[in-house]
């Protein structure tokens, strides 16, 4: 599978991988920055955006995905940033293709396995009745009930497009990523990988805790954990600035 892409700026490849329900939109803003030091391509894994939809679901098979739109953009070196099960992806690929990657940032997520948690956000997707909507106001009303916070609803909501006049559509693989949940958040089992890797979590988040540290530097020696305050699990949407300053003083020191 080739996947969706769009690049801005130049220099050193700096590739950016969206975490679940999400698509290469989400990071526009920081990619904006981050363009003015690098070739920043940023990424829609399949299922997602508009990369194309796949019965298969596995880390291994987005890893393979990007290493094939690596091989086609004809980039053997990179620097690899992916925001939850991006960081994922990220870290198998690591695993995987070690020396292809110069650095890597993974965003708020360890390699233990994570319970069960998006049942009321998929729930709320299902409640959306898209052959009757006929704007994404209309959606969030069905969204509200499951989904509290005004954030998680517009994330969300970014998925949603005109099919046709008069019909909307998710972008994402709704029906694959609800059965597929269970590899979405299960553990991953990799060896030890020297890649330079700097992982960053929200203060308020619980997908790193300080008990996850030790598993998690015994597979990436060559790491460190920075704990941006006052953010939760999209860190780099709430705290924008300190985000973006840890991730270029990371990169281009």
């Amino acid at each position: 599978m080739l996947l969706h892409y769009r690049e801005l700026g130049e220099g050193t490849p700096f590739v950016i991988l969206h975490g679940l329900f999400g698509n290469s939109d989400n990071w526009q803003t920081h990619a904006k920055k981050i363009a003015s030091y690098y070739r920043v391509i940023l990424v829609d894994q399949r299922n997602h955006g508009h990369s194309d939809w796949h019965e298969e679901f596995t880390y291994d098979l987005m890893a393979n995905d990007l290493d094939r739109l690596m091989n086609h953009l004809d980039i053997d070196k990179f620097i690899l940033m992916g925001h939850s099960m991006g960081g994922k992806t990220a870290m198998w690929y690591a695993h995987k293709f070690p020396e292809k990657l110069e650095k890597m940032i993974v965003v708020d997520i360890g390699i233990k396995q994570y319970p069960m948690h998006h049942n009321e956000i998929i729930k709320g997707i299902r409640s959306v009745p898209l052959e009757n909507v006929a704007s994404r106001s209309e959606a969030e009303k069905s969204l509200l009930p499951f989904v509290d916070s005004y954030g998680v609803r517009q994330f969300l909501l970014k998925n949603l497009y005109w099919k046709e006049k008069g019909q909307l559509a998710w972008r994402m693989n709704v029906d694959v990523l609800e059965r597929e949940m269970t590899e979405i958040l299960s553990s991953l089992e990799i060896t030890e990988n020297w890649v330079q890797t700097l992982f960053i979590r929200g203060e308020l988040s619980n997908y790193i805790l300080d008990e996850d540290w030790d598993a998690i530097e015994a597979v990436f020696p060559d790491s460190s954990l920075v704990t941006i305050q006052e953010a939760g699990h999209w860190v780099h949407a709430e705290q924008p600035d300190e985000f973006i300053d840890t991730v270029l003083g990371f990169c281009l020191r």
